[in-house]
């Protein structure tokens, strides 16, 4: 497996881990959008950091204008999907929400096919209908509780799955001029910034001060945030951005083990067909580009 596709997974994967880090947050009394302004606000500072540290000239822009594409990657993408998908997960359930939040692969191999004329192969549509069935059954959407879903709780969803494509085909256009780390820094300092206003700092700082819930505050900003997405970005740098988001649903999968392990939740037979229906795909997206490069490599070898 070569080194961007096997990050792109580590960071889906470190995704994975973010219910833990809000099932605790939760519990000391955050809202679902105080958390996310926590995960934002906490990565952003340990970016900067970082950054500074690294190489304080790697924060700046190098045009003005290009503060565009981080408002993509950070408002239109970060924001906006966390925000439709709790909005989802109020009017309907956790499973549905976390369905329809994994139509985003649909969208980038859609988007991406118009925007940067990548084809749609017969073995994307096969990884990508594998994935969206797999996603379904493991969290439990099927048919039957198809009546049960409003219109709003529908449209909510599937918002959160276009906000959640739109950050691989934002990246694609700031990966141009800047590296993985600068677009994720970027990223959420832009998304911070935005959401500075919306914080109940009066109700809710004093909850940090509890070592505990400060712990998870800066966990949830680490691990499943940013260096989750400086994995994924990376990753996606040296990527098509449609095959980049169909390895990222090994998402779902690993939130399941979590689950399981550590929450005890039930675990049936038909989750287990869906997960071995995700990680199938990944298989498959990995072999077939795998072999494409070998049979190109004989080809010139050949020639």
């Amino acid at each position: 497996m070569n080194k961007p596709i096997l990050f792109i997974i580590l960071g889906a994967a470190l995704w994975g881990t973010i219910g833990w880090f809000v099932k605790h947050l939760y519990a000391f009394g955050f809202t679902p959008m105080e958390v996310v302004t926590l995960r934002v606000w906490s990565s952003a500072i340990i970016l900067i950091i970082y950054m500074l540290s690294l190489s304080p000239s790697n924060l700046k822009l190098k045009h003005y204008s290009d503060v565009k594409y981080f408002i993509g990657t950070g408002v239109c993408s970060i924001i906006f999907f966390n925000y439709c998908m709790f909005t989802a997960i109020e009017l309907s359930t956790i499973p549905i929400a976390t369905a329809l939040l994994y139509t985003g692969p649909t969208f980038v191999t859609i988007i991406s096919f118009f925007l940067f004329k990548e084809p749609f192969t017969r073995i994307k549509f096969i990884a990508l209908f594998m994935t969206l069935l797999g996603t379904c059954l493991v969290v439990g959407l099927s048919p039957g509780n198809l009546n049960n879903l409003d219109f709003a709780s529908i449209l909510f969803g599937l918002g959160s799955g276009l906000g959640y494509a739109l950050y691989s085909i934002f990246s694609k256009y700031s990966l141009q001029k800047y590296s993985s780390l600068q677009v994720t820094s970027f990223t959420f300092i832009v998304a911070a910034v935005t959401l500075l206003p919306f914080f109940p700092y009066q109700e809710k700082f004093s909850l940090l001060l509890d070592a505990t819930a400060l712990f998870y505050a800066i966990g949830l900003g680490i691990l499943p945030t940013a260096l989750a997405y400086i994995l994924y970005t990376y990753g996606l740098q040296y990527t098509e951005a449609s095959k980049a988001s169909i390895l990222s649903t090994i998402e779902p999968v690993v939130a399941t083990l979590i689950g399981i392990f550590i929450f005890l939740e039930t675990f049936t037979f038909v989750q287990m067909l869906g997960m071995g229906c995700i990680i199938g795909a990944v298989l498959i997206v990995q072999l077939y580009g795998r072999n494409k490069r070998v049979y190109k490599q004989k080809s010139k070898s050949i020639l």
